[in-house]
C-alpha cells in the first residue's frame, strides 16, 4: 500500500523525535566546532623515551584562557576546542625542568601538533623555546586552505570584499562575472566554484552559524554593493574543499569558516577611510571604442569608511569588540547595448531577414541586402523602438546596431558587527555575536532605459556556552539566526513611456526579447522593458540549533553531534509580473507577432517552510604516533519542502509520464520526501613516514549531501496562485486590451486527450521534480605535503568526485523527437510558423524532408506542426529535475610560506578536467551555458565541459616587508625624519592567471521547431572546415565558418562546451606606508592599484 504524504510526513515526524531521544540517551554529543582548533602531540625526555603524567598548561596570551590537561600512559597530550590566536603551552612534571613553548599561532580549524620535550633538572629550572607549529598538515585527510589574518588585512582587494581571497585556494574560481547582476536568483555577493562544485553548493559559517545571503539559488553571503564588507571585523577563515569529516554537512561543496575578531586584554582599534575615484583609473575597453574620438573616463566615486575597536570590560574575563563599515558609491557603467537600427525604427530591413530561405530569397531578394519595409508591418510597434537607446556605434547589419552608454548606479551599504565574549570560570564559557548589512542600490540594466532598484537586509546572531566536565570532556551548546531579506524591483530610468506602452495596466512597462536568448547570436537584441525582477521580494530565515560533547580517551578523539535547522521563508516571487512578449525574430516584432507572451493574472505570497537535521558520529585514532586514522559517519535528514498553509502546488506527471494540466496543490511540493536517509560515510587517513613533522601522506574519501531548501524560485510561480498565463502567436497590439490583471483566469484546458472548454487557459508550467533524490557528491584526494624549508612548504595533491541527481533544467513538456524509418525520408518542421521558414505569411510551408535514421522533430499528416505532449501547456518556465551528473578530477601544486624575515607568500596551479550536464538551473546563475538542456528526451546529449571552470588556473599572492629603515638591511641607522620616512614600506601582490571558459556555439533561431524560443539550438559542425575555430579577435572571437545551421526540425551536432572563451590575467598590487606616532599608535597609507597592467579582460562571446 503507498502512503499518502500526511502519512509519510507524520511517520518522519515519530522517526526523528525517537532518533533524538536515543541520541540523547546513549550517546556523547558534540557540534562541529569549526570555527575553533586543537592543540596535540607527545611529549618525550631527552631519550626519546615517552613521559606520561606530564601536566600540560595551555594559556590564549590575548585572553588569559587556561586549559590544563595531563599526558596520557603513551605520553600523547591532546587540548581541543581552543580559540584561534596566539598560545604559550607549559610542561611540569617533577624531576624535570620547566617547559615553556610560545610562539604557537593556532588558526581556524587547524590541529596543530607541537611535540614537547622534557629536560631532567629542578622543575624550578625553566627552558624556553619559541616556534610556531609545523607547517605540513600530518593528521587530517581534507584538502583545505587558510587565509590568515595577515593576507585578510594586507593583501590588495577590490571594495574590500574579503570573501574575494577565497580564490587563493588551489581550485577556487570566482564565477561572479557569469552570473546575471541583479537578480535574485543569482544573488548580490560573489559566487565561488570550488573544486567544480555549484556556487551555490557552498557552505559559509561565521562563527559556526550559516551565513547567507540575499538570493533564492546562490546562498554566497554579501551586500547590495555585490562585497562582503568587514574586513576589519574578520580574523580568518579557512576554506575545506574536499573529503572534509563528518562535522560538516549540509552543503556538497566547500565549507568556508570565518571567525570574527574578540576583544583580548589589550585595547586595540582601527579607523579608516578608502577613497577610490576616477582621476587615475585607465578608460573602460568599450569607452575607447565610443567614439571617433577617445572618451573621457566615466565618473566613478567610492568611499569605504568606518572603524573598530575591542578590549577588555573586565581583564581575563569579559571582552567586548565593535565594527561598523560604511559603503558608498556612483559609478558610470560602461555599456554595450545591442539596439535596433535606424532603419529597422521605421519597418525596414534586409531583404534576407524578410524571407529567409533560399527559395524564397531567389523570388524575393534581387539583392539580399536590399531594404525593404517588412510586409504586415504593423505601426503600432513602432513605438516600443524608444525602449532602446538610438545606435551611436557601427552596424552589425540583420537591422541592429552598438550603443555605447555610461549610465550611472548608486549605492549605500552599511556593516556592523560586535562580539561579547566572557568566562564565567574555569569551566564555562560564553560568547554572542551579532552582524548586520543593510543596503540599496539603483542599477541601469544593459538597456539604460530602464533600472533594477534594490533593497537587502542581512543579519547573523549567534550565542555559544561552552562547559568544561574535565579536560578530556567539553560541553558545547550553540543558538543562532541568520535572516537574508531582499526586495527588488525594476522600473524606467532616468525617463518615463506612455501608459499604453505597458502590457499590463497600471504597471511599468513589461519584457520584450527579441531573436531568442540574449546569447543566442549576435544579432539578438538586448532585452527591453522593466520586467527583471519586478516587485520581488523574498525574506529567509534559518533558525539553527545544536548541542555536543567531546571525548579524548587514550588514543581515541571521539566526536558525536546533533544540528536541527528550521528553515522559514516568506516570498513574493511570482515572476513576469509586467509582462513579457517574445519574439522569434525582429520581422515578427515589427509585424506585432508575439511568439510567447507571458504574465500572472493574480499574485499572491507564499511561505515555505523545512525542517533539517543531522548526527553525526567520528573517531580520530592515533595508531601511532605518526599515523593517524578517521573514521565517520554522517545522517542527515528533512522533512520536504512545505507552505505553511497547504498552498505547495508542483505540476506532476500521470501514468503515462505525461505532465497533468492542473497542478497538484497540497503541504509539500514533494510526492516523496527521499531526503529521510541520508548517510554519509567519512574515511582519511594521515602517515608521517618519516615521524619528523616535515612530510605527510593523506588519503580520504567522503560522501556528502546537498539539502535541498532553495526550491522557492520555481515553485513561486504555479497557478492558481502565481501561475503564469502563456499566448502563443498573437499580435501583441491586438492582444494587449484584453489582459485584467487581479482577475481569475480561465480555468486549465483539461487532461491531455480531452477536449478543452469553450475557453481555456494555457499555463506556462514551472516546478520541481515531485520525487527527486538529493543531489550526491563523492570525494576522494591523495595527497602529497613536504616541508622544504623551515617555513616552506610543498603540497602536490590529486583531486576527484563525481555526482549525481544535481538539479538541472528541463523542459518536461517539449515536443517527443522521433527517429525517422522511412527509406523516403521523413517531413519535419516541429512548430516553425511559416514566417520562420521563410515563405510569406499565411503560407503554410512544411516541406522539410530528413533521410532515414535522422532524429528530428516530425510534421504531422497535413502539414500541421507537431504538438506538444500536452498541449494545453506551454514551454516549461523553469522545472528543476534531478538528471545532472558530474565529474572532476584535478591536479593541485601548492607552495607556502609563512611570514619570517618580512616575506610571505603562497602560489598555486591547478590542472582540471570538469565535466557535466548542466552547470546551474537557470541562466542568471551561469551565463555561458543556455538556461536548459538541448534534448529533454536525451539529457545525455548535454555531457560536456563544465561551465564553472578553466582547465587551468594559477594564483599567487605576496607581503613583502621592505628592507628599509629601523631594524632592516638598509639604512637601519637613519633617526628622525628620515629615518620614519625610510621605516615602514610593504608591498602586496595578488597575480590571477585563469584559461577561458567553456562556450557553447548557440543560433539565433529554434531552428528545431520543438517550440523552445527561449533555450537556444546549437548549429552544425561544417565537415568541409579545416581552419581554427577561435580566431581570438574582439569583434569575432570564433569562426562563424566551422558550423552550419542544421535542417529545420533537427537538433545540431555541435557540442555542449566545446570552445573556450578568452582567458584572464589580473596583477593588483598595494604599498604600505606605516609611520608610528606613538609606542601604540600608527598611521598608515594605502596606495593599491587593480589590474595594474590594464589589461583587457574580454568578457564571454555571444
Amino acid at each position: 500500500m503507498v502512503k499518502s504524504a500526511a502519512t509519510r510526513l507524520g511517520s518522519f515526524g515519530r522517526f526523528v523525535t525517537a532518533l533524538v531521544a536515543t541520541i540523547a540517551l546513549g550517546t556523547s554529543l558534540v557540534f562541529a566546532q569549526t570555527s575553533m582548533a586543537t592543540i596535540l602531540g607527545t611529549v618525550r625526555d631527552t631519550s626519546g623515551a615517552l613521559v606520561p603524567g606530564v601536566s600540560i598548561t595551555v594559556k590564549h596570551t590575548e585572553s588569559g584562557l587556561t586549559r590544563t590537561v595531563v599526558s596520557s600512559e603513551r605520553g600523547s597530550y591532546n587540548v581541543p576546542l581552543l580559540p584561534v590566536g596566539a598560545y604559550e603551552i607549559t610542561t611540569t612534571m617533577p624531576g624535570f625542568k620547566q617547559g615553556v613553548r610560545s610562539g604557537i599561532n593556532l588558526v581556524v580549524g587547524q590541529e596543530a601538533v607541537v611535540d614537547l620535550t622534557l629536560e631532567v633538572g629542578a622543575n624550578a629550572e625553566q627552558v624556553t623555546v619559541t616556534g610556531d607549529a609545523p607547517l605540513v598538515n600530518t593528521t587530517t585527510a581534507s584538502v583545505s586552505g587558510l587565509v590568515n589574518e595577515r593576507q585578510v588585512k594586507d593583501l590588495p582587494l577590490n571594495g574590500r570584499s574579503f570573501d574575494n581571497l577565497i580564490t587563493l585556494n588551489a581550485s577556487a574560481i570566482n564565477y561572479t562575472a557569469l552570473k546575471t547582476p541583479n537578480a535574485p536568483t543569482a544573488g548580490e555577493g560573489n559566487s565561488f566554484s570550488v573544486a567544480g562544485r555549484r556556487p551555490l553548493e557552498n557552505l559559509f559559517l561565521l562563527n559556526g552559524i550559516e551565513y547567507s545571503g540575499s538570493s533564492v539559488q546562490s546562498n554566497t553571503p554579501g551586500g547590495v554593493s555585490g562585497q562582503l564588507l568587514g574586513i576589519d571585523a574578520i580574523r580568518e577563515f579557512n576554506l575545506v574543499s574536499d573529503t572534509y569529516s563528518a562535522q560538516y554537512g549540509k552543503r556538497a561543496g566547500a565549507q568556508v569558516n570565518i571567525v570574527t575578531q574578540s576583544g583580548t586584554n589589550q585595547l586595540h582599534g582601527t579607523a579608516f577611510e578608502f577613497l577610490r575615484n576616477s582621476a587615475l583609473d585607465a578608460r573602460n575597453f568599450f569607452d575607447v571604442q565610443n567614439a571617433p574620438a577617445p572618451t573621457p573616463v566615466p565618473p566613478f566615486k567610492r568611499n569605504q569608511f568606518g572603524g573598530a575597536l575591542g578590549g577588555p570590560l573586565r581583564k581575563d574575563k569579559t571582552f567586548l569588540f565593535g565594527n561598523y563599515e560604511g559603503f558608498r558609491q556612483r559609478l558610470a557603467i560602461s555599456d554595450v547595448t545591442t539596439v535596433p537600427d535606424e532603419n529597422a525604427r521605421k519597418g525596414v530591413l534586409p531583404c534576407n531577414l524578410i524571407y529567409t530561405t533560399p527559395a524564397t530569397q531567389a523570388q524575393n531578394c534581387p539583392d539580399r541586402n536590399a531594404l525593404l519595409e517588412v510586409p504586415g508591418l504593423d505601426k503600432r510597434m513602432l513605438p516600443y523602438m524608444d525602449f532602446w537607446p538610438l545606435p551611436n556605434g557601427r552596424s552589425l547589419g540583420s537591422g541592429v546596431a552598438l550603443s555605447f552608454n555610461n549610465p550611472k548606479e548608486s549605492i549605500r551599504e552599511d556593516f556592523g558587527t560586535t562580539r561579547l565574549d566572557h568566562t564565567f570560570s574555569d569551566r564555562d564559557s560564553f560568547s554572542g555575536t551579532f552582524t548586520i548589512d543593510d543596503g540599496n542600490k539603483v542599477t541601469p540594466q544593459t538597456d539604460p532605459f530602464f533600472a533594477v532598484y534594490a533593497v537587502t537586509r542581512n543579519e547573523v546572531a549567534s550565542l555559544q556556552e561552552t562547559h568544561l566536565f574535565s579536560s578530556q570532556m567539553i560541553n558545547t551548546f550553540r543558538a543562532g539566526l541568520s535572516r537574508a531579506d531582499f526586495n527588488y524591483d525594476s522600473a524606467p530610468f532616468g525617463r518615463s513611456f506612455a501608459p499604453e506602452l505597458s502590457f499590463v495596466p497600471g504597471r511599468d512597462p513589461g519584457q520584450i526579447t527579441i531573436g531568442g536568448s540574449n546569447a543566442a547570436s549576435v544579432s539578438a537584441i538586448t532585452s527591453a522593458g522593466s520586467n527583471n525582477n519586478p516587485d520581488v521580494h523574498n525574506a529567509r530565515n534559518l533558525f539553527t540549533y545544536d548541542d555536543g560533547l567531546q571525548i579524548i580517551r587514550g588514543r581515541h578523539q571521539i566526536s558525536s553531534g546533533i544540528w536541527f535547522q528550521r528553515l522559514q521563508i516568506n516570498d513574493s516571487m511570482a515572476s513576469t509580473k509586467n509582462g513579457r512578449a517574445t519574439f522569434s525574430s525582429l520581422a515578427l516584432f515589427l509585424q506585432g507577432t508575439v511568439s510567447n507572451f507571458t504574465v500572472p493574472p493574480i499574485t499572491t505570497p507564499l511561505g515555505f517552510r523545512s525542517l533539517e537535521g543531522a548526527w553525526y558520529v567520528e573517531d580520530s585514532i592515533r595508531l601511532r604516533p605518526n599515523l593517524n586514522l578517521r573514521l565517520g559517519l554522517r545522517h542527515e535528514f528533512t522533512n520536504g519542502f512545505n507552505e505553511r498553509f497547504h498552498r505547495a502546488g508542483n505540476f506532476i506527471a500521470g501514468p503515462d509520464g505525461v505532465l497533468l494540466t492542473t497542478p497538484r496543490i497540497g503541504g509539500s511540493a514533494l510526492t516523496e520526501n527521499n531526503a529521510r536517509f541520508l548517510f554519509s560515510p567519512r574515511v582519511g587517513l594521515a602517515w608521517d613516514p618519516f615521524g619528523k613533522g616535515n612530510t605527510s601522506i593523506r588519503a580520504g574519501f567522503g560522501t556528502y549531501y546537498d539539502l535541498q531548501d532553495n526550491l522557492e524560485y520555481p515553485l513561486s510561480n504555479l497557478p492558481p496562485y502565481n501561475g503564469a498565463v502563456s499566448f502563443l502567436n498573437v499580435s501583441l497590439p491586438a492582444f494587449l486590451p484584453t489582459i485584467h490583471p487581479g482577475t481569475q483566469p480561465a480555468a486549465a484546458c483539461g487532461e491531455p486527450g480531452a477536449p478543452p472548454p469553450p475557453s481555456c487557459t494555457i499555463y506556462a508550467p514551472w516546478g520541481v521534480d515531485a520525487s527527486m533524490k538529493t543531489p550526491t557528491v563523492e570525494a576522494w584526494n591523495f595527497t602529497i605535503e613536504q616541508q622544504i624549508t623551515p617555513n616552506t612548504s610543498l603540497r602536490l595533491a590529486y583531486v576527484g568526485s563525481r555526482g549525481f541527481h544535481h538539479l538541472a533544467t528541463v523542459d518536461v513538456n517539449a515536443i517527443r523527437p522521433q527517429i525517422c524509418s522511412d527509406v523516403a525520408g521523413c517531413s519535419a518542421g516541429g512548430v516553425l510558423t511559416a514566417a520562420q521558414k521563410g515563405a510569406p505569411p499565411g503560407v503554410a510551408v512544411f516541406d522539410v524532408r530528413v533521410p532515414q535514421g535522422t532524429k528530428y522533430i516530425p510534421a504531422l499528416p497535413g502539414g500541421a506542426p507537431a504538438t506538444r505532449p500536452n498541449r494545453y501547456l506551454s514551454s516549461v518556465g523553469y522545472f528543476w529535475l534531478a538528471e545532472s551528473n558530474a565529474s572532476y578530477n584535478a591536479l593541485q601544486v601548492d607552495v607556502t610560506k609563512r611570514m619570517t624575515q618580512g616575506l610571505q607568500f603562497r602560489a598555486n596551479y591547478t590542472w582540471a578536467k570538469n565535466l557535466d550536464i548542466a552547470s546551474a538551473m537557470t541562466a542568471a546563475t551561469s551565463l555561458n551555458e543556455a538556461a536548459s538542456v538541448l534534448d529533454p528526451y536525451d539529457v545525455r546529449r548535454d555531457w560536456g565541459p563544465s561551465a564553472l571552470n578553466p582547465t587551468s588556473q594559477a594564483t599567487g599572492n605576496l607581503t613583502y616587508q621592505l628592507p628599509f629603515g629601523k631594524g632592516k638591511p638598509w639604512l637601519a641607522g637613519a633617526t628622525g625624519a628620515a629615518g620614519k620616512l625610510a621605516s615602514g614600506w610593504q608591498l602586496n601582490a595578488i597575480v590571477t592567471l585563469l584559461s577561458g571558459f567553456p562556450v557553447t556555439p548557440q543560433v539565433g533561431s529554434n531552428q528545431s521547431g520543438n517550440g523552445d524560443t527561449r533555450v537556444p539550438d546549437r548549429p552544425n559542425l561544417n565537415p568541409a572546415f579545416s581552419g581554427p575555430k577561435i580566431i581570438g579577435r574582439v569583434e569575432q572571437w570564433f569562426n562563424p565558418a566551422a558550423y552550419l545551421l542544421p535542417t529545420p526540425g533537427t537538433f545540431g551536432d555541435a557540442g555542449r562546451g566545446i570552445l573556450r572563451g578568452p582567458g584572464l590575467a589580473t596583477l593588483d598590487l598595494s604599498l604600505f606606508k606605516a609611520t608610528s606616532i606613538s609606542e601604540r599608535t600608527r598611521l598608515e597609507f594605502r596606495a593599491e592599484s587593480f589590474n595594474l597592467l590594464n589589461r583587457a579582460n574580454i568578457g564571454l562571446p555571444n
